[in-house]
């Protein structure tokens, strides 16, 4: 099993959670509860992340890297997006100099 291959089942997965009930499942509860509670936790998240960083502990870096990820994909599925469009724009971007990748997006 491919990173590739995971990521695109959870994507698919919590996609299929738009219509679940909230009272059952904690991605339809975010789903319900609208971006800011989604934005939210990735906020949340992310901020254990960087203290697990900070510690330097290998094992909760990872467990909260996986919360970031989970989060990220439960903000695309609410907007309509998955993985693959990520995936998409990694692809586009690869090779290119991240300075020189900005400085497009800027001219935009």
């Amino acid at each position: 099993m491919s990173t590739h291959d995971i990521l695109h089942r959870i994507s698919d997965t919590l996609a299929s959670r738009r219509n679940a009930d909230p009272e059952t499942s904690y991605t339809a509860k975010l789903f319900s509860q609208g971006p800011d509670s989604i934005l939210k936790k990735i906020g949340e998240e992310s901020a254990e992340l960087i203290m697990a960083a900070k510690d330097g502990k290998k094992l909760n870096i990872v467990w909260e890297s996986t919360d970031v990820i989970y989060h990220i994909l439960v903000l695309l599925a609410f907007y309509g997006l998955s993985i693959e469009d990520v995936s998409q724009e990694m692809r586009r971007r690869e090779g290119i100099s991240g300075i020189a990748e900005k400085a497009a997006r800027d001219k935009k």
